[in-house]
This record gives structure tokens, C-alpha cells and sequence, in this order.
């Protein structure tokens, strides 16, 4: 005889999620080169910072913000991935600028989103998962990796003012990831005071929001200065020659 088991209930749906990239940079530390655009190993590096994203479960859908003259006439190979997964947004002047205008172009669907920055090409999916799974209600997480070298609090004329304890310090990284409600009420906050925050948590913080570092990779880096790039194509060799 068979045991006879109690039919299960349905099971909980997980939260959706949506993926912004503000792509809008002047890219001025780069010699005014458009970052997102450049290529690494062959692919734009705006792709491969994409790629994770467009291919999880979980994501409802992608909004990247352009600069107006890329937004007007976009490459190829991106107007190609436009349509329900993935769209694109004029970006404005500033990241926050941007990435608000990005935000309010999500489907309806999205519970969580996530932001990422186009010059991270070499994010992991595993690191999207552990932010996924530390957000709750009111709660919001960022990927980040531990500070390994000592830090000096610096004043003027390079005057040392104090050497902090760096175990309690954190390079953030992104995706950084949010209720959607909480991210959006943070972001038209600041762009209503006109204020600008370095990365995403600072502004949630700003408004009492709960934050909570989640474990990133120190591959996770964001291409700032010409030589960055040469550093990637290294980490990339070395990250395909060890899968």
C-alpha cells in the first residue's frame, strides 16, 4: 500500500527582482571615454556587466541609463537585447539623476531591485544570490569585500589624524540590493533636496533604512582609471582559467 501524503499548498513565490545599471558616466577619470562601451577581452564591458542579470530566474527585468547621445543612438549589439527583459532610459546629469529615472521604468511586477554599476564587469551571480537572500522588509543589502590595508583618517596638507580600527571597515561593491518601495521613497527624497549620495546605501541610510554588508569578491572591481582595465583582463584569465 502506498502512505497516503497531505496535498502541499502552494508554494510561496519569491520576490521578483529588478536590475537597474546606470550607464550615464562622463567617464573623466578614464580620459572621457563612455566605460560601459570599452571593450574587455573581446566583449564591451557593459555586456559582460549585464550578463549575470539577464540570465537569473529571478529577474523581472533590466533598465540601463544612457547617456542622451548613446540612449539616441545606442550600438548594435545593445539595441538588440531591447525588448521585455531589457529596456533603456535617458540618464540625467547626475548618477542620482539617473538612476531614479531608471527605477521608475521597472515593470510593475519588481519587489526587490538591485542596482549595479556598468564598470563592474566581472560581478558573479553567487554574489546577486547573497544580496537577494539578506534583504528583508526595511532592510537592504550591498556587496562588499574586507579592507586588508591600514587606513589613515587624512587632513590637510596630508596631515595623518587618526589610523582607524580596519576590521570594522568594508570596500562597497555592488549590486546593492533594496525593497523596491524603500529605494524608490530614498531616491526622489534626494533628488527632491537635491542631494547625492557615493552609492546607493547612503541614501537609505540617510532615511533611517536598515543596511547589511553582504559578502562580495575582491574579483568584483570597477574599472575607474585606464589602468583598470588591463587589471580585469588579467582577473578575467585568471577566473576562465580556474573554471
Amino acid at each position: 500500500m502506498v502512505p497516503h501524503c497531505p496535498a502541499e499548498g502552494p508554494l510561496e513565490r519569491l520576490p521578483r527582482a529588478g536590475v537597474v545599471i546606470p550607464a550615464a558616466g562622463s567617464g573623466t577619470r578614464m580620459g572621457r571615454v563612455a566605460k560601459p562601451f570599452l571593450e574587455l577581452a573581446g566583449q564591451p564591458v557593459l555586456w559582460r556587466a549585464l550578463r549575470p542579470f539577464l540570465g537569473h530566474p529571478r529577474v523581472e527585468g533590466v533598465v540601463v541609463a544612457l547617456a542622451p547621445e548613446w540612449f539616441r543612438s545606442p550600438p548594435a549589439w545593445l539595441a538588440a537585447l531591447v525588448g521585455p527583459r531589457l529596456s533603456l532610459v535617458e540618464g540625467g546629469e547626475t548618477r542620482t539623476a539617473s538612476v531614479l529615472a531608471a527605477l521608475e521604468a521597472l515593470p510593475a511586477g519588481v519587489d526587490l531591485v538591485a542596482v549595479h554599476d556598468a564598470a563592474r564587469p566581472l560581478v558573479d551571480p553567487d554574489i546577486f544570490d547573497r544580496c537577494l537572500a539578506a534583504v528583508g522588509p526595511g532592510r537592504g543589502a550591498v556587496a562588499g569585500w574586507p579592507a586588508v590595508d591600514t587606513l589613515k583618517e587624512v587632513g590637510e596638507g596630508g596631515r595623518i589624524l587618526a589610523t582607524p580600527c580596519r576590521e570594522r571597515f568594508w570596500h562597497a561593491q555592488t549590486p546593492q540590493v533594496f525593497p523596491r518601495d524603500l529605494l524608490l521613497s530614498a531616491y526622489r527624497e534626494a533628488v527632491r533636496e537635491g542631494r547625492s549620495g557615493t552609492d546607493d546605501a547612503a541614501l537609505v541610510e540617510e532615511m533611517g533604512g536598515e543596511v547589511v554588508m553582504v559578502e562580495g569578491s575582491p574579483w568584483n572591481l570597477k574599472l575607474t582609471w585606464p589602468e583598470d582595465l588591463r587589471v580585469a583582463e588579467l582577473l578575467l584569465k585568471l577566473k576562465e582559467g580556474a573554471g
